[in-house]
């Protein structure tokens, strides 16, 4: 009877020692899962973070050169004010055409000829 009772205990034993083993294994995966995890999640931090710095620099570059163009476009409008409108150019062009004074150089200079 002990003889059954201790081959009973040795396969008790063999199913705990496997079972430890399974375990051991599962964790030992896990710990090295996790480990890849926590490599991956530093790469990408440090990638994430090298493009969050490269946004902010564009994005400092696009405010320059916001600044610029309202500063160009602020100084044209200014200059337009300057600028004769086309309405006073017509009318400038039709006083000028009445005028003439190319006819009077001339009429000037043909007098001159007769004397």
């Amino acid at each position: 009877m002990v003889e059954e009772q201790g081959g009973y205990g040795g396969q008790v034993s063999f199913e705990t020692n496997t079972r430890i083993r399974d375990l051991e294994e599962r964790h030992r995966m896990l710990r090295d899962r996790l480990l890849l995890i926590g490599q991956n999640l530093v790469e990408i931090k440090e990638k994430t973070s090298e493009n969050i710095l490269e946004i902010k620099k564009d994005i400092e570059m696009i405010k320059r050169n916001m600044e610029r163009l309202i500063s160009f476009l602020e100084t044209a409008s200014a200059e337009f004010s300057k600028f004769a409108r086309k309405e006073d150019l017509e009318i400038l062009s039709k006083q000028a055409k009445m005028f003439q004074p190319l006819d009077f150089s001339r009429k000037k200079g043909l007098k001159k000829l007769k004397n």
